[in-house]
């Protein structure tokens, strides 16, 4: 199947002063091969937003358009109704997908210097990197080397880098990758704190468990194309309607012949079947009584990850 746009929600209330991040139509190719191909969505203050997509599919490319560190062919990014230039650069947070912190450098001395390149004072600096670090869990850690960290805290100490400037705008490639569930925990309370203050948050990630819990608004990218955009409640929904039937006794193509029905799988006497608008489902109840007992017939809908797979295939 195949999940086109969706029509947006109204933003949640957030804070003054929030601006809207926006990705507008960005094309990018690289000789023949076309990886963006009008890219277009966007974030609003306090709503944070779950960019998915297979490895390729153009999310790491656009993030880096959005921080200015590729040029797109066509297209713009801005902020605030302001394109990005390094003056707004500067107000946005960055966690790359290749973690770019200095091996050997001090985590301490790091981010305060890192807060400074964003044009915060050294006094401040150091608050935000004490702040920041308490925060994440990483205050024991800052005499030491970056490459003396676990990985794990290597990334709480890179997320700390996006955010010691107090940015207007979080963009954040795959931040949950290799993290223990304790450490997801954390960091997903971060961006939910940022979002309460009003920041739009936008971050990529392949575990669409997390990102249905803890988005307001995701968008489906494949092969350089947009193919879902909206709340999570909307994607889901756009996947039609569901059914579970468990009727041990029917062959696994008991369904099939019926109009508007799509086997979706079947394992152990129990069926997942996808309705079209118009279907009867109470014909889907004949067909399956007329095999044996029924044990369950339940309307579900698809979660994030079963509509990602049917989209990207």
């Amino acid at each position: 199947m195949s999940a086109g746009p969706i029509t947006r929600a109204a933003p949640p209330a957030v804070a003054a002063g929030g601006r809207t991040l926006e990705i507008d139509a960005l094309t990018k190719r690289y000789g023949s091969t076309v990886a963006l191909d009008g890219v277009s969505f966007d974030v609003r203050p306090g709503e944070i937003f779950g960019f998915v997509g297979s490895n390729g599919a153009g999310k790491s490319t656009t993030m880096r358009i959005a921080l200015g560190v590729l040029a797109a062919d066509s297209g713009e990014v801005r902020l605030g109704g302001r394109p990005v230039d390094l003056d707004v650069r500067r107000t946005i947070g960055y966690m790359p997908e290749e973690r770019g912190l200095y091996p050997r450098m001090k985590v301490g001395d790091q981010l305060t210097y890192l807060a400074e390149l964003h044009g915060v004072g050294r006094a401040d600096a150091r608050r935000a990197v004490s702040r920041w670090t308490g925060r994440l869990g990483v205050e024991a850690r800052l005499g030491d080397t970056v490459d003396a960290l676990s990985l794990g805290n290597q990334q709480r100490v890179q997320l700390a880098a996006a955010l010691v400037h107090d940015p207007a705008v979080l963009v954040l490639d795959e931040p949950f990758s290799g993290l223990d569930p304790v450490a997801v925990d954390v960091m997903s309370e971060v961006l939910r704190e940022k979002a309460r203050a009003g920041v739009p948050v936008l971050f990529s990630s392949h575990q669409l468990d997390l990102v249905q819990r803890l988005c307001d608004r995701v968008g489906i990218i494949v092969a350089g194309r947009m193919r879902a955009v909206g709340t999570v409640g909307e994607v889901r929904r756009s996947g039609g309607t569901r059914l579970e039937v468990h009727a041990p006794a029917a062959a696994p193509g008991w369904a099939s012949h019926l109009p508007g029905v799509e086997v979706v799988g079947h394992e152990g006497g129990r069926t997942l079947l996808s309705l079209d608008d118009g279907a009867d489902d109470q014909r889907v109840l004949a067909a399956a009584l007329a095999t044996g007992p029924v044990h369950g017939f339940t309307v579900t809908t698809p979660s994030l990850t079963d509509l990602y797979r049917e989209v990207v295939a």
